[in-house]
């Protein structure tokens, strides 16, 4: 604990714990590069009256990429907005048995989701859709779209197994909190 009364971050201990870590930088990496974008755009336009080539077509991915890892990140922690209202009323069965099956539901929408999205990508691949101004293809920021949507099936599968198996493992805001009550 820190003086502040915040616990400590805690530093990833096996494969897992490295691989959600990763996962969760380079989804920050992207609000970072979306953020830039957005600002140099601005600055380019208000000051200097000219744009960045293709910038509406980069933003446009660069946010789907963000909305993608962001999907990822939230879908492990259990940060995401949530309604407790039946959960609240239960008892720690019934709290873990809708814990669990709320986490199949995600993982189950969130798998065919991510074939959904790998169908788009080989159909812009395969159309050769290109960006406006320099006409580069659009696939490859679609793929890294893809790619952040299967890190978010990996990681809803490790939530899944953690609840079920492991919960001692699970870095849950959600169960956080209750530990924290019940000290």
């Amino acid at each position: 604990m820190s003086g502040l009364g915040l616990a400590a971050p805690a530093r990833p201990r096996g494969v897992a714990d490295k691989i959600i870590h990763v996962i969760e930088w380079l989804a920050a990496t992207f609000v970072g590069i979306v953020a830039a974008d957005i600002f140099i755009s601005v600055l380019l336009r208000k000051f200097f009256d000219t744009s960045i080539p293709d910038s509406y077509d980069l933003g446009r991915n660069l946010l789907g990429i963000l909305i993608f890892w962001g999907i990822a990140a939230t879908s492990y922690r259990g940060g995401h907005i949530t309604v407790d209202l039946l959960w609240t009323s239960v008892g720690p069965r019934g709290k873990r048995f809708i814990d669990v099956f709320a986490t199949l539901v995600l993982l189950f929408v969130v798998t065919v989701q991510t074939i959904m999205l790998f169908d788009k990508v080989s159909g812009t691949y395969r159309d050769n859709v290109l960006s406006y101004d320099l006409n580069l293809p659009i696939w490859p920021m679609f793929a890294v779209a893809w790619a952040g949507d299967v890190c978010a099936v990996i990681l809803i599968a490790v939530r899944t197994w953690r609840l079920m198996f492991n919960p001692e493992l699970l870095h849950d805001e959600h169960i956080d909190s209750r530990a924290e009550a019940q000290a």
